[in-house]
């Protein structure tokens, strides 16, 4: 029996509920976006042939831009300025890590060119995604590659968190979903989202309806002439997007050759990760560091997902999200001609 449209449309939000709830109850980071994602994926891997209209797609990129931007305060900026020498050396040193490994990966044939490249960056998983996207990678092995390593950092992590934590912390908070509105501040989100959006479709930068929207957020946030307010259920419409957007992208072929590329995969995730844990270790020998701040500091995984999970422990969350903060940065503005480098290194194109 053939469906019609909207059936087919009614059986991607049912799955997507199924899947989201399901993940956000167990505590699966970053599940808002995961459940639609693989809703999309089993979609689009039965032929549903559905696409996720255009202005709904960039307002959610737009919604992840400002969302990135809240996180960065004048707090940040302050610790960044304070010990700027110690989080560049450990952000240079994952970033060669990343880019030795995403080399690899395409040399050996396992991800093509750039996809290899943006599939190993560390940084927000769904903002490497998009920029991924724009830069012409394979936007569903990145993503592929990008939230699977978010669930192993997020696993490490949560387990180090409550070895050397206090215990007092969770990695699961209670959501909010219908909070108090705060009218000036939807107002300034509103805006932002739908002019951001807007002028980062007219400015032709890749991936602009993020990045506009990100950086004019940034500057309004640290100069305090705005701050913003994301209700949970609107992210959830935004995730929803996004994880359809990549999902349905997905065929019977990619599945395949995901699933032949996995445990190479993981093995660069996990070798990753174990550097990250030995830089993490001399902070804490070297400069008095707890465990937890360290590896936290250090990990690979989405900014996002490493904010939850430090905020609901205790930690020093300025140091944390000032190393998330610097490497982000750095991957947002040098991440493109270095992929470009490493891909022609590599002899590989996509």
């Amino acid at each position: 029996m053939t469906m019609r449209t909207g059936q087919k449309w009614g059986v991607l939000v049912a799955l997507s509920l199924v899947f989201g709830v399901g993940m956000e109850l167990v505590g699966v980071p970053a599940a808002l976006l995961l459940g639609p994602m693989i809703a999309g994926v089993l979609c689009g891997a039965r032929g549903f042939g559905l696409r996720v209209p255009v202005i709904p797609f960039q307002l959610a990129q737009a919604t992840v831009g400002v969302l990135v931007a809240s996180s960065i305060s004048m707090q940040v900026l302050t610790n960044l300025a304070e010990d700027w020498p110690i989080y560049l050396g450990v952000v240079i040193l994952i970033l060669m890590a990343s880019a030795a490994l995403g080399l690899m990966l395409s040399h050996w044939n396992v991800l093509p060119g750039t996809t290899a490249i943006w599939g190993s960056w560390p940084g927000a998983a769904t903002a490497m995604t998009l920029m991924a996207e724009a830069f012409g990678a394979d936007v569903r092995l990145v993503a592929f590659m990008q939230y699977l390593r978010v669930l192993f950092v997020a696993l490490a992590a949560s387990l180090l968190a409550g070895l050397w934590g206090d215990g007092s912390g969770s990695a699961m908070g209670e959501t909010v979903w219908f909070p108090a509105p705060d009218w000036s501040a939807l107002a300034v989100t509103a805006a932002l989202i739908v002019g951001g959006s807007w002028l980062g479709r007219l400015s032709r930068i890749p991936a602009g309806q993020m990045l506009v929207p990100m950086l004019v957020g940034i500057a309004l946030n640290v100069s305090g002439l705005g701050h913003f307010q994301l209700p949970e259920w609107f992210l959830a419409l935004a995730y929803a997007m996004l994880g359809w957007r990549i999902g349905l992208g997905f065929s019977t072929a990619v599945l395949a050759y995901a699933w032949r590329a996995l445990p190479k995969i993981i093995g660069s995730i996990l070798a990753l990760l174990a550097f990250s844990g030995c830089l993490a270790a001399l902070l804490h020998f070297w400069l008095g560091i707890d465990p937890v701040t360290a590896y936290l500091a250090t990990s690979p995984g989405g900014m996002d997902s490493v904010a939850i999970i430090a905020a609901s422990t205790q930690v020093d969350l300025p140091f944390v999200m000032a190393l998330q903060t610097m490497r982000f940065l750095i991957v947002l503005f040098f991440g493109p001609p270095l992929a470009r480098f490493a891909a022609r290194r590599s002899g590989r194109r996509d």
